[in-house]
Order: structure tokens, then C-alpha cells, then sequence
């Protein structure tokens, strides 16, 4: 297929601005703090001269399935058109706050004012001369510019995070029509290196890593069949400015007894090892669970693996648990297609794993619907990706507008066809009673990521579940950084 009818393709696939009803790119504009949609239809500011309607929801209301028809124009299309894997008999859903503005941190607010602007992009949407803060300021970036979905890529993956999330996970895993649902639990973190806003006495890097943007890695720890599967994944500081450029990515394979490099040359986000060919040593036999694999969803195999080539297959990378947490905005072509009112779990307020052990996600096992959902602008990117990668040709992505954390994610083949929808659920921490204030007593105020759930359309039910309540995304002791970022570290406790 040529670029321009691969092009053309996608933009007959997704029709986002017609078919959502997105706002008119010249037009649109952040809503007023507390103004929640109506039925009017108006999306002006308050006191412009616009009549307001009776408003569609208002905080405190719970919505249930019945009442959700009604406020189909607040989803996207595509999660509206899969609404059985994300919405249930039974839910309670909570309207939360309208267009709340989340202020991050003071000290990423003042590198913002300092340095927003001073960023630059090449034509290949490479970014240079970023030093902290989000990078183009939303409010001045012109909708209509050829480089407008790429500046706000950049600022989705530069968006404020603290020092990134720490903390245990469990991976809820559906295999689709044939196996059983599996469970996995570790722990995993995702650490800013460079540009840290919070670093200025440092050149808003870390000392103990100033060759690498951000740091990534984890371990598992259940079933038996994934124990001590470990990983480390370093980004280097010229994947800013070249997109080919590959992490540093090792994994410790139990079966080998050492860390050897992924098998995966090229990640786009954070890496995770195919935990499903792990096995703790050599012996047993080889019982296929699921059956052939399909984009990396609904098969694999779960047990003890006595063969080098399996154990080896471990250190490649699988599309799960930490999707969306992280991308290489300058391996896409962006188009910015506009923006659109949505209800999204931007500040949950339910309680999940490991708090929480038996909280209800429907039947289809996948869905976040009892919870809190903020009404949020959302800014919608579609990204063609420069190198396919299990079959991803095209990325959606729904920004929060204010906060610049992902909302939505919906990755298609080439030919349009879509692979796999998410929803992404974070918890403010100013918001969470006890959460530990910044060295120097400052609040965080920063987005934690509790919860993804990912449904595989081709799939027949497949997809999968990550949870990680209990994660913090505060600075960490030197000495635990050092071991994060050394592959030799990952020898030891085995």
C-alpha cells in the first residue's frame, strides 16, 4: 500500500471529526473550571451571552448502564462501539469534578514559565533544547499548524509525573475463547531521569544517571512459572533526537541463571518481558495454555520451559501492562484532529489491588465503570507509526487537555483495523489522604497510574488488566537508583 493511500485509509477508518463530533480545531478552547456539558450543546465560556442548558451530568450523579445511552456523545466513538467490554449491568459509575484544574507541582509550574517555548522541532519531529516543564505551552500552539499533533506528543511524553510511579503490579491476563484468565504479580517502576524539573541544582538531571532520560525495569514474582523474571530498560538522552536509536534493555531469564540483552532491538515504550515463556529452572514439561500467538494477544504458554530457545523468546517484548505509559514521540507522523468533551477515570477514587483484592470489573473482567470519572477536555492525536511493531501501524491517543495524561489508546493495523482499545486510570495524590510530601514539604500533586485496561477487538474477549494501587511517584535514596540502572543488579536474590 502507498503512504497515500495508507493515509487515506486510516482517515476513513477513524472519521474522528465528523463522527465524534470533535471540536473545530480553530475553535475549540479549554471550558471553564466546574461547567459541565448540557444539552444545549453551547461550549462557551460563562457569561459570554450563550443560554446554558439543563446539564447532561453534574458531580455526584451515579450513572448506571440505563442512563449511559444518554451520554454516549461524552466517549469516544470507539469505546462507545465496544461498550460491552467496558460498561456492565450493574455498574456505578460517579460523576466526579468538571474541567477541575490539577495544578502539578510548583517547581514543574516554574521550569514550565521558564523554559516553555524555548524547545524546538525539526522536521522529523525530533525535539531539541528541552530542559524541564512542558515543552510547548498548550495555549500556544496553533491547532491548524502542520506540527501541532507532534508538539503535543511531546508534551504527553514530557507531561509531569514526579519522579515516576514505584510500586508492585498484578496483571490480570484474558486469554480471548481458549485457556483461562492468568494472574502475574511484581513490582515495577519508571524513573525520570532527565529533564526533572524538581533537579534545577543538578541541570534537572540525576547524578547517578545522566546519560538516560528515564530508567524502567521490575520483577515478577507470581505464578511459579514467571518467578524472578526480571528486567532493566535505560533510554539514552538521543532517542530525543533520533528515534532509531535503541534502549539498553536487559533481562534476567531464571532458565539461564543470567541477564542477557532483550531480544527485542527496539522498543517504542516500556518494555515487558514475554512473562508467559518464563519458567525458575530447566525441568518439566511444555503445556501449551492458549495456542498460537495473534498480535501478542489470546495465546502464549504458561509453565516451566526446559529449552534455551523458549527462555530466550522470554526476553522479548510483549505489548502489555504498561502500555501508554511511555512513547518516542518522533517514531510517529502526528496529525492533531482535534478535541472533544469526554468522561474519563483521570481521578479515581475506588480502591484496587493490592487494597483491594475482589473489587467487581464486570464480566468482561476489563472494565474500570465503578468508579469516579472526571468530565475532561481531551486533545485526540493520531500518530502512523514509523516502524510497525506487532502489527501497530497507527496510534489514537486522548490527552487530558489541563494535565497532559493520557486518557484513551487505541492502536490499528495498516489496513485500519483496529487491535487494541484502552482505558488508562490515575489517582491525583493531593487528592490521597497520608501520601508522603516532597523532600523539602512539598505536596506532589502528581498523577499516579493505578490501573490500564486493554481489550483486544480481534481477540473474542482477550485482553488484559493491570493494577498497581499502592504506587508512589515520589524521589528515591541514590543507592536504590544506582542498583536501578545496573543489569549486574539483576543477579542478585536469584
Amino acid at each position: 500500500m502507498t503512504r497515500s493511500r495508507f493515509a487515506r485509509s486510516l482517515r476513513a477508518a477513524l472519521a474522528l471529526t465528523a463522527a465524534l463530533g470533535l471540536a473545530p480545531v480553530a475553535e475549540a478552547k479549554l471550558p471553564p473550571e466546574g461547567r459541565c456539558p448540557d444539552w444545549s450543546g453551547a461550549a462557551g465560556e460563562e457569561g459570554d451571552g450563550q443560554d446554558r442548558g439543563v446539564p447532561m451530568v453534574e458531580p455526584g450523579m451515579m450513572i448506571g448502564l440505563n442512563e449511559l445511552m444518554q451520554l454516549r456523545s461524552l466517549f469516544p466513538d470507539v469505546i462507545w462501539d465496544h461498550r460491552e467490554a467496558f460498561f456492565y449491568e450493574g455498574m456505578q459509575l460517579e460523576v466526579g469534578a468538571c474541567h477541575r484544574r490539577y495544578p502539578p507541582a510548583a517547581f514543574y509550574s516554574e521550569a514550565t514559565e521558564r523554559f516553555g517555548g524555548r524547545a524546538k522541532l525539526d522536521s522529523k519531529g525530533n525535539l531539541s533544547d528541552y530542559v524541564a516543564g512542558v515543552p510547548f505551552p498548550p495555549d500556544a500552539i496553533d491547532p491548524t499548524a502542520e506540527d501541532a499533533g507532534t508538539r503535543w506528543a511531546w508534551n504527553f511524553q514530557q507531561r509531569y509525573r514526579g519522579s515516576g510511579p514505584v510500586g508492585e503490579f498484578r496483571i490480570f491476563d484474558l486469554p480471548g475463547r481458549i485457556g483461562k484468565p492468568q494472574t502475574y504479580i511484581g513490582d515495577f517502576f519508571y524513573v525520570r531521569t532527565g529533564h526533572r524539573a524538581d533537579l534545577a541544582a543538578s541541570d534537572y538531571r540525576m547524578p547517578e544517571a545522566t546519560k538516560t532520560v528515564w530508567v524502567a525495569g521490575g520483577s515478577f514474582e507470581e505464578p511459579f512459572s514467571a518467578r524472578h523474571l526480571a528486567w532493566r530498560q535505560m533510554r539514552p538522552r538521543e532517542t530525543l533526537e533520533n528515534w532509531k536509536e535503541p534502549d539498553d534493555t536487559f533481562v534476567y531469564v531464571p532458565t539461564m541463571r543470567k541477564p542477557r540483552r532483550s531480544a527485542s532491538s527496539w522498543i517504542d515504550g516500556v518494555f515487558t518481558p514475554r512473562y508467559r515463556v518464563s519458567g525458575d529452572d530447566g525441568g518439566g514439561p511444555i503445556p501449551f495454555a492458549f495456542g498460537a500467538q495473534v498480535d501478542g494477544y489470546g495465546a502464549g504458554i504458561d509453565s516451566i520451559q526446559p529449552t534455551a530457545g523458549l527462555s530466550i523468546a522470554a526476553t522479548e517484548d510483549i505489548r502489555r501492562g504498561f502500555t501508554g505509559l511511555a512513547i518516542r514521540p518522533n517514531a510517529y507522523d502526528w496529525t492533531f484532529k482535534g478535541e472533544q468533551e469526554v468522561l474519563a477515570p483521570l481521578n479515581a477514587s475506588a480502591q484496587g489491588w493490592p487494597y483491594y483484592d475482589e473489587r467487581n470489573y464486570g464480566p468482561s473482567g476489563l472494565s474500570p465503570a465503578s468508579d469516579r470519572w472526571d468530565v475532561r477536555w481531551a486533545v485526540v492525536l493520531e500518530g502512523r507509526a514509523r516502524r510497525n511493531v506487532d502489527n501497530v501501524a497507527a496510534v489514537e491517543l486522548w490527552v487530558d487537555y489541563q494535565t497532559l495524561q493520557p486518557l484513551y489508546y487505541i492502536t490499528r493495523k495498516k489496513n485500519g483495523f483496529l487491535i487494541d482499545i484502552g482505558i488508562l486510570v490515575h489517582r491525583y495524590s493531593a487528592d490521597q489522604p497520608g501520601y508522603p510530601l516532597y523532600p523539602g514539604g512539598e505536596t506532589a500533586n502528581v498523577f499516579d497510574p493505578v490501573a490500564s485496561h486493554f481489550y483486544f477487538v480481534p481477540g473474542g474477549g482477550a485482553g488484559w488488566r493491570r493494577e498497581s494501587y499502592g504506587v508512589q511517584s515520589l524521589p528515591l535514596d541514590p543507592g536504590k537508583l544506582r542498583k536501578m540502572t545496573s543489569s549486574d543488579e539483576l543477579m542478585k536474590g536469584h
